[in-house]
């Protein structure tokens, strides 16, 4: 690994915006990457998603994937800078750092000897609405004639991701005939309703355990200060570590939000995003061969978790796959988003590790009843 490459290109990447939907311009950056190191099959997909190969024997292929998109708008990416041991500005972990560590392998692995192929895959909309829909399409591709899944990510050091945390996403609409802020006053207003219904929905997430969440994430509406909404939404992202309990707040959130729909009120609901549940177990060969790959590389606390990663796809369909992250960090989705620069030695010798080892097990099957 050439550390000083890997920055440069980390902050070449993070300065390409990349809102979901969209990747086009970094992923053409990723391409041309791909391109001048040599890997061969390199191209863009129909969805958006970079591939290139790293050719070896006759082994399943192990899929070494990192996801191009960011929740940052394009008008809201701040180039990131160097300050000290870190590297600091929006989407540089999450997943800038990840992508260049993909470019990075073009480099490294082509010069390890290897049982069979490694694809690297740089793809689309991972985050917010996107719903792993570039991940559905490798899986797509790949199905179950792989070694594994190895999905990246840039600050989970020390995290291995084999369970697929289930969520559900829903918009609520609330609509009514609206009017004058003085001439109508009285009449119901869709803003008006939507704050009583998310107070609410507050209440409900109050009552549901630590493991499973409820987030009011984005709400809009109305025309003008002076006027009666006519209409208005709210986006609700809903999770929990049991598919069971998550099923059970969906449907409580659904007839709250519907007791608020009268004559005067109409309330639409609608699904806009569900991400799968499932896992492989802690003793799976892939789990341990990532937990001895961190430990080989230095690391002395390795965490076996679940979360809601482009893991999430193949593991929902009982194939064996893992998140994995690169470097450690902070402030994630936020301004002040930074990596460590220190680890990543650590991190990136970990993931060389796990590809290799991936490529030798021998057989590797997943338990899609594990859903937490």
């Amino acid at each position: 690994m050439d550390l000083d490459r890997l920055i440069k290109h980390t902050l070449a990447i993070q300065a390409i915006p990349s809102p979901t939907f969209h990747e086009s311009h970094r992923a053409a950056f990723i391409k041309n990457a791909f391109t001048k190191a040599g890997l061969t099959d390199v191209e863009i997909d129909s969805a958006g998603n970079v591939y290139g190969a790293v050719r070896g024997g006759s082994t399943p292929p192990v899929v070494l994937s990192a996801h191009l998109d960011t929740v940052f708008e394009e008008e809201a990416n701040v180039e990131a800078r160097l300050e000290g041991e870190r590297l600091v500005g929006p989407g540089v972990g999450d997943n800038a750092v990840a992508l260049a560590a993909l470019i990075e392998l073009s480099h490294d692995l082509p010069k390890i000897d290897r049982s069979g192929d490694v694809w690297l895959v740089a793809n689309v909309c991972e985050e917010g609405l996107g719903n792993l829909r570039g991940m559905r399409q490798v899986v797509e591709r790949f199905g179950e004639h792989v070694s594994a899944y190895i999905c990246l990510e840039g600050m989970a050091l020390g995290h291995v991701y084999h369970r697929a945390l289930p969520v559900h996403r829903y918009r609520v609409t609330a609509t009514t005939a609206g009017g004058h802020a003085w001439i109508h006053a009285g009449r119901p207003s869709a803003i008006h309703t939507l704050l009583h219904l998310g107070s609410g929905l507050l209440n409900l997430a109050g009552r549901a355990n630590s493991r499973t969440t409820l987030n009011v994430g984005t709400i809009s509406g109305g025309t003008t200060i002076n006027s009666i909404a006519r209409s208005a939404w709210m986006e609700i992202d809903l999770r929990s570590e049991s598919a069971h309990s998550l099923r059970v707040l969906c449907e409580q959130v659904t007839a709250h939000a519907r007791s608020f729909a009268d004559r005067d009120m109409r309330i639409q609901i609608d699904t806009i995003g569900e991400r799968p549940s499932g896992g492989i177990p802690e003793k799976h060969a892939l789990v341990q061969a990532a937990r001895q790959a961190l430990e080989d590389a230095g690391e002395t606390q390795v965490l076996l978790e679940v979360g809601s990663t482009d893991a999430s796809i193949p593991l929902s369909l009982g194939l064996p796959g893992v998140c994995v992250g690169l470097t450690r960090g902070g402030e994630a989705h936020s301004m002040q988003e930074f990596v460590e620069i220190q680890p990543i030695g650590r991190g990136y010798q970990s993931i060389v590790n796990l590809t290799l080892a991936a490529l030798k097990i021998d057989q590797i099957t997943g338990d899609p009843g594990l859903s937490g």
